[in-house]
């Protein structure tokens, strides 16, 4: 079997790449690199495990799970995994069982009631009541990558505001490294590195601010996008061929900090934002994502241990915003 890139698996499993990089983050997967060739690349036996996860997710078995499941050379645990989640399903469908009856009773109801001048009030019912009150609040998400406990209590962090801020980004001259095509994200951030070390940037600017974004967004799985990442530099500072200089015009943001890799959160804070009483999207420049951006979090400190192969393990998601105007 030939080595197969990044952008081969995408489409071919129909997983996007930043699912890919972020099963290897957690040591779920493994790629490789060729010689004189900078993308990554997943040999017979990463497919193979990737196929693996991919049936164990379909089977709704949580990434930690998974985890355990792949390690278990002696089968010893897989058992006892499958039978929590067996009893898990169980309890779901024993409560979508119990919906749909309560469902079937409240459309009986209403059907008896049509053409009929009366008011039915369907929470009156206290035997019904009863029924739904031994239902759980979780929902259940066939399509979702994470686990069912993580995005809940995602869901209940965001759509409670308490980690949103509100903040001002001040205008600034950037350098731009942007790439379309396959690994954009590898490409753009290793030629913004060399640029940011060549010149020792941390030193001259030690309050040096990392964004990223999509450029263009893909929006559908395994389709070729890009990514576009800028560093902010002194206004007089000349820059190679490489990098192209631009000025950011900052204004009102509302910032979410998540750890790398979880991108899921984007979703339910778009929909915070689009729920608040006070505030509102502003869609602007950069279009890559309407005006929104992904910060990295101390770039100052990733830059000054680079050589000690230093990550970034937070990011700010930044939508930009303004004030709703009040309808009199």
């Amino acid at each position: 079997m030939e080595l197969m890139t990044i952008s081969e698996i995408s489409r071919g499993f129909n997983i996007s790449t930043r699912t890919l990089r972020y099963y290897e983050q957690i040591g779920l997967l493994t790629s490789g690199k060729k010689e004189n060739y900078a993308y990554r690349v997943y040999d017979e036996n990463a497919v193979r495990r990737l196929q693996q996860i991919i049936i164990l997710r379909k089977l709704r078995i949580p990434l930690k799970q998974i985890g355990v499941i792949l390690k278990d050379k002696e089968q010893t645990h897989i058992v006892e995994i499958f039978q929590e989640n067996i009893l898990t399903l169980d309890c779901e469908i024993t409560a979508l069982s119990t919906i749909r009856s309560v469902l079937q009773r409240f459309v009986l109801q209403l059907n008896n009631r049509i053409g009929v001048n009366v008011k039915l009030n369907l929470f009156d019912d206290n035997e019904l009541l009863k029924v739904i009150e031994s239902l759980s609040l979780s929902k259940i998400d066939f399509k979702e990558e994470r686990s069912m406990d993580d995005l809940n209590k995602a869901n209940e962090i965001l759509t409670n505001l308490k980690d949103i801020r509100i903040l001002y980004l001040p205008p600034a001259t950037v350098a731009s490294s942007h790439y379309i095509g396959e690994n954009p994200e590898d490409v753009a951030r290793k030629r913004l590195d060399d640029f940011v070390n060549s010149v020792n940037l941390q030193r001259i600017k030690p309050d040096l601010r990392v964004y990223g974004f999509n450029n263009p967004s893909p929006r559908n799985s395994g389709e070729t996008y890009g990514y576009e990442f800028w560093a902010t530099i002194p206004d007089d500072m000349e820059v190679p061929e490489s990098i192209v200089k631009k000025h950011f015009e900052g204004g009102l943001y509302a910032a979410h900090c998540i750890n790398m890799g979880d991108f899921h959160e984007w979703q339910p804070f778009f929909k915070c934002i689009l729920d608040n009483d006070n505030y509102e999207i502003d869609c602007r420049e950069p279009i890559g994502m309407e005006g929104s951006l992904e910060e990295h979090i101390n770039a100052f400190t990733y830059y000054q241990s680079f050589n000690e192969k230093s990550k970034c393990e937070q990011l700010d998601l930044l939508i930009p915003i303004k004030p709703k105007t009040k309808v009199e």
